[in-house]
């Protein structure tokens, strides 16, 4: 998936506080490469499939697994 690299931040900042530690527990990773994963620059254990290329609008985020992505979308859904 090709995504913007402000479109996902948009999609980070409006996840509710925990949401990252949320994300992390149940999927038994660690918190700081749920952070990366939407362009933190944390020191994590474990690589999740990120690109980031610059370019306009923040540039381009290339995702090679979804599954951090649809649980964010999961939780936002929750919180309507």
């Amino acid at each position: 998936m090709i995504i913007t690299f402000n479109e996902l931040r948009r999609i980070k900042d409006k996840l509710p506080s925990g949401s990252s530690q949320r994300i992390a527990d149940e999927l038994g990773l660690d918190v700081e490469t749920i952070r990366n994963y939407f362009g933190g620059k944390h020191e994590a254990k474990e690589c999740v499939g990120v690109h980031f290329e610059p370019g306009p609008d923040g540039g381009i985020v290339t995702l090679d697994d979804t599954t951090i992505l649809e649980h964010a979308m999961r939780i936002l859904n929750e919180n309507k």
